[in-house]
């Protein structure tokens, strides 16, 4: 069978071809499945016509079921790159691909350009980023610290909640709880809105420079982040610039003064005077009256948020924002915000709240990473409802992975569930088993762990606003086996650096078991997964000699053949 050209595709831009390094490309081409055999890269200087291309064999890293993908990093200490791909196929059939397509000789004369390797196009993240485990905070249901800043008709602590309850919860009550935090393992928090809003979720901003007075106030905030910095835990904060709270001042102006206020073209008002029952402008979501749709085209208002977003980080001292909706703002607002924020700190992140496939964001001129919800789906279907195969799932890792660069699939936020979701637990129907499952691969794949408030001992919940109970603090009715595992888990990936920039390989995936790898030139973790209520017997002959299991702290013996026990895993080196 002849080379399928029509699946070959390669452009010389992200992420088929990027630096990472000023005078490394890396380059990565897309061929149908199971069709090549090798995959060449012949490279020269693009103005060096004379000289001979240069050969480097690249490798197949990505797998799905339709197209593999080959990978690898060329170098030429002029920046300046011309390349064509030579493809072998299985049926040693050869092609060389090149700007001009595919053809049976090289062209010498052509070939695809990336033109110069420039420094500010090289995207870098702080280690920090990377390295670390992320904690989520709904602030009024974490922890009631000062009971003197009690909004009106609080709650007990743990009743019910509905859509409007409030219990107290506040920064005072984090700061209490720091050495818990500390202790768990986690060195990233991340709250959800601060600022002075009306509701209990705060992501109807009414005043983006105060924080909100039954949290705290702005020296209590200082207080918080100078506690967690000698802990080496870093803060984010939510920014919501899609939108702000109907009590926002210049919406108010516009609704007190209609075509007259200097604010109108701050929002989208379709007609004057603003009416806010029939809602003649635009908003979150579909028509929700109290959010108000900002207009990031309009420079003053531009100014205004970019203001804000860099004052946090000098008041406070904070470590970066995760943006609300953002996937809702214009992309010349977010360049222009990352620009801002990190000039103002260069070691901040930008995360963004996308909840789909997100490549345009993620070229590193606007955001650093997402809240992975498509990690949140796989897993969730495969571990969690067993409802696609371990071949499904991986497939499912791998298409997710190919759409970006590197660094940037190691700074995304793996989350299991947050403030928008169904609790994890419950999605498990409260089956422990499947949750470890799920804990241990979450630390066993690439990106950022990232823990919800309370899933670490066990919280459940169904969808929103269920799933923001308030946190359980009494240890009687805390899981404590799920906190030890989180507490371990946190511990292995601090101690084994693979776990963080290693490569990741599927090992084995068949019959709801699971064998994958972290690894790099001197270090291997291995984590196995029996996603099934009955024992298993699978032969890897990868899998041979003695290993120790994280885990169990045990050591143990493979010879190729796994005898796995019901709902069994091992995290081996």
């Amino acid at each position: 069978m002849n080379i399928n050209k029509h699946a070959i595709y390669h452009i010389a831009d992200v992420p088929y071809a990027y630096g990472v390094e000023k005078d490394v490309l890396k380059v990565r081409i897309r061929v149908a499945h199971d069709e090549i055999d090798k995959c060449e890269v012949f490279f020269k200087d693009r103005y060096n016509g004379e000289d001979e291309y240069q050969v480097k064999e690249i490798e197949k890293r990505f797998v799905t079921d339709m197209f593999d993908y080959f990978e690898g990093e060329i170098k030429l200490p002029s920046r300046k790159f011309k390349y064509n791909f030579k493809l072998t196929g299985c049926n040693r059939e050869v092609l060389y691909f090149s700007e001009r397509g595919s053809a049976k000789e090289l062209n010498k004369e052509g070939g695809f350009q990336f033109p110069y390797i420039c420094n500010a196009d090289m995207y870098k993240s702080p280690d920090w980023l990377k390295e670390g485990v992320v904690y989520q905070i709904f602030p009024d249901r974490f922890c009631n610290g000062d009971k003197n800043n009690d909004p009106e008709n609080v709650l007990p602590w743990g009743e019910p909640v509905t859509t409007q309850t409030m219990f107290g919860g506040d920064i005072q009550g984090v700061i209490n709880k720091i050495d818990y935090l500390d202790d768990l393992g986690v060195d990233i928090i991340y709250f959800t809105p601060v600022f002075e809003s009306t509701t209990n979720h705060k992501y109807n901003t009414r005043d983006y420079y105060k924080i909100d007075p039954q949290f705290g106030t702005v020296e209590t905030v200082k207080e918080l982040v100078k506690r967690c910095h000698e802990k080496n835990i870093k803060v984010l904060f939510d920014a919501v610039f899609n939108h702000s709270g109907r009590d926002f001042f210049a919406f108010e102006d516009v609704i007190k003064n209609g075509e007259k206020s200097k604010y109108k073209d701050w929002f989208f008002i379709h007609n004057f005077p603003v009416d806010i029952e029939k809602i003649n402008y635009d908003t979150f979501a579909d028509n929700v009256s109290e959010m108000p749709k900002l207009n990031t085209e309009n420079p003053e208002a531009v100014e205004y948020l970019l203001d804000v977003a860099e004052y946090w980080i000098k008041e406070v001292g904070i470590d970066g924002w995760r943006l609300d909706v953002c996937n809702e703002v214009d992309h010349k607002f977010w360049r222009e915000f990352n620009k801002r924020v990190k000039k103002t700190n260069p070691e901040a992140i930008i995360i963004g709240e996308i909840m789909h496939e997100s490549s345009q964001w993620l070229r590193g001129d606007q955001m650093d990473g997402i809240m992975q919800y498509p990690f949140r789906e796989l897993v969730m279907d495969f571990f969690a409802k067993r409802q696609i195969s371990s071949q499904e799932f991986i497939r499912g890792l791998v298409q997710n992975r190919v759409l970006y660069m590197d660094q940037i699939n190691r700074n995304q936020f793996n989350l299991l569930d947050s403030h928008d979701t169904e609790r994890y637990l419950t999605t498990c129907k409260e089956d422990i088993n499947r949750l470890k499952h799920t804990m241990v691969f979450q630390y066993s794949y690439i990106g950022v762990p990232y823990i919800y408030y309370g899933g670490e001992v066990g919280m459940v919940g169904e969808g929103d606003p269920d799933c923001r109970r308030c946190m359980i603090w009494e240890e009687e009715k805390q899981n404590k086996e799920v906190l030890d595992l989180y507490k371990k888990l946190n511990r292995i990936r601090k101690d084994n650096k693979v776990l963080v920039y290693g490569e990741f390989e599927c090992l084995y995936a068949d019959d709801n078991v699971l064998i994958t790898r972290m690894y790099d030139d001197k270090d291997s973790v291995v984590t196995i997964l029996n996603n099934n209520e009955e024992k298993k017997s699978i032969q890897c002959n990868k899998l041979n000699g003695k290993y120790f299991d994280m885990l169990t702290e045990k050591e143990i013996q493979f010879d190729g053949t796994i005898e796995l026990d019901s709902n069994e895993m091992f995290m081996i080196k």
